[in-house]
């Protein structure tokens, strides 16, 4: 009789979790998570303070993957927006009120509710639509000279501009023209990497933005002008990512979905074992046979990591070559704080009537907060008391830096006082705060990011590791890409797949792929 072979999971996010659940439901498998911190869900989980719920860099529950949203289903029923429109995902039929202000303490928990898109970019403390629409509205704020030389600098690049994207910035010209492209993007984009546009591999926009254009965006408004079907098809599957209108959201945020998966796992035979995190890993004959801990060492047959591949190969240590050693030590990172504030109102709501947005994009180039979540309106009930507005300041650090070094009631203090200083917040206003830190929450797209399919090239060596989700692949994925990436590694155990182009090529655009095969 032969044991069970057991697979060593490194990191308890998305990736690291649909693992475990796709081994145990689809093989004999058993999964073992190592989890560094003390909590489940990676940056997709929620972070409780005070009966108040924070949803770190924002999730929306969307996917153009029929097989992400039913997995996604499968574990929580999908609910039904305030006004109770019929609509429907595939098999499933049961719509749930889950969304009306009334009876909440009578309403189901584990449950999706489906949201409206709304998001804005704050600029010159104007409210913009995000993406951009050319109505009345957008242009009376931008003034007609300013949209004439929108647009003559879009006709310019259309016509003119046929060279090859290498960095961000080409990317942003190509696709909007040089005035738009300084006039929306640019200050955002360098607030988010600490880097000018130019020094950032093109590669970022094609894992973020793809084919969004201004192009698409006339498209996609005129459609809607003429259809309305798009808002009775949770699918929109017609619709770039950045344009959908309306998404899936758990009740009580996204780490309620990851907890309840986490709890199945372990029902199903599964371990999680929290505070683990994993400081060595031991190679033999082109496979990983153990990985150590603090606390002791984890032997397995398979082995998924989904931890930074830079502490990855670090924990090689003396079994990598040495140039991707290098490669390894210099991948760089983007590191993330959100100051929440509990208010008493917004008095942005004064001067631009009812924010019902889910984040605000703050372009204003004399502050430093990046983004403004709304979380009241990413579910009722991430708030305690629906009459105050629960908010959190998004700011893109470096770890050891000016901001990451901040204390906390210092770090608050100058929260209130950039939102005070753009129209946004009073200083009075403010009931409570909290400060929450992540590390290495956006894998960069520059250091030794060019030369990091020779670092890739090292790893597919390697039997039986498997390296998905965002930063276990050093690439900037959303929830579903990572899950995906999970997904198609047990795929290729099941079906005794050696190679890893297809966990690699998942989230990559086909067009850039070839380009870049071509350079």
């Amino acid at each position: 009789m032969t044991n069970k072979k057991t697979a060593i999971i490194i990191g308890a996010g998305p990736a690291g979790l649909t693992a475990a659940y796709e081994l145990l439901t689809r093989t004999d498998i058993k999964p073992i998570i190592l989890e560094m911190s003390a909590d489940i869900g990676g940056i997709s989980k929620t972070v409780r303070y005070k009966g108040n719920r924070i949803d770190i860099g924002g999730h929306r529950f969307f996917s153009k993957s029929d097989r992400v949203m039913d997995w996604w289903l499968q574990i929580m029923p999908i609910g039904a927006p305030a006004e109770q429109v019929r609509i429907t995902y595939r098999r499933q039929q049961r719509i749930l009120p889950v969304d009306s202000a009334v009876n909440k303490e009578e309403q189901p928990d584990l449950v999706m509710l489906i949201r409206d898109r709304l998001s804005r970019i704050y600029y010159q403390r104007k409210l913009f639509l995000y993406p951009l629409t050319m109505s009345m509205s957008t242009i009376a704020k931008l003034g007609l000279f300013r949209l004439f030389r929108i647009m003559v600098s879009y006709g310019y690049t259309r016509v003119f501009n046929h060279k090859k994207e290498k960095t961000l910035e080409d990317f942003f010209i190509k696709r909007f023209g040089k005035v738009l492209y300084k006039t929306f993007f640019k200050d955002y984009t360098e607030k988010v990497w600490g880097k000018p546009c130019h020094e950032i591999d093109a590669a970022w926009g094609h894992q973020r933005i793809k084919k969004l254009s201004v192009s698409k965006t006339i498209k996609h408004a005129l459609q809607k002008l003429v259809a309305s079907k798009s808002r009775d098809d949770i699918h929109q599957k017609e619709t770039e990512t950045s344009l959908i209108e309306r998404f899936l959201y758990p009740k009580y945020g996204p780490g309620q979905l990851w907890e309840e998966v986490a709890a199945r796992i372990t029902a199903m035979g599964g371990e999680i074992h929290l505070l683990r995190e994993v400081k060595g890993v031991i190679l033999k004959d082109g496979r990983v046979t153990a990985v150590e801990t603090a606390t002791g060492r984890f032997e397995g047959d398979y082995f998924f990591s989904t931890m930074p591949v830079k502490d990855l190969v670090a924990a090689m240590d003396g079994q990598v070559p040495p140039p991707v050693k290098a490669i390894a030590a210099g991948l760089e990172y983007r590191d993330f704080v959100t100051v929440g504030l509990l208010l008493d109102k917004l008095v942005l709501e004064q001067h631009h009537g009812t924010v019902k947005d889910n984040w605000i994009y703050i372009q204003e180039n004399d502050v430093k907060v990046g983004r403004l979540q709304i979380f009241n309106n990413w579910s009722p009930f991430m708030v305690s008391d629906p009459n105050l507005v629960w908010i959190g300041l998004e700011y893109f650090c470096n770890e050891g830096d000016e901001l990451w070094s901040m204390d906390n009631q210092r770090f608050v203090n100058f929260g209130i006082d950039e939102l005070q200083k753009i129209g946004i917040i009073r200083r009075e206003h403010v009931r409570d705060s909290t400060v929450v830190r992540m590390k290495k929450t956006y894998p960069a797209y520059f250091g030794t990011y060019q030369q990091f399919d020779k670092l890739r090239a090292f790893t597919d060596t390697i039997e039986n590791l498997f390296l998905v989700g965002r930063n276990g692949m050093h690439k900037y994925n959303n929830a579903d890409h990572s899950m995906l990436t999970a997904m198609t590694a047990v795929d290729n155990i099941i079906q005794g797949i050696t190679t890893k182009d297809n966990i690699w090529d998942i989230n990559t655009e086909q067009e850039y792929h070839e380009e870049k095969q071509a350079v």
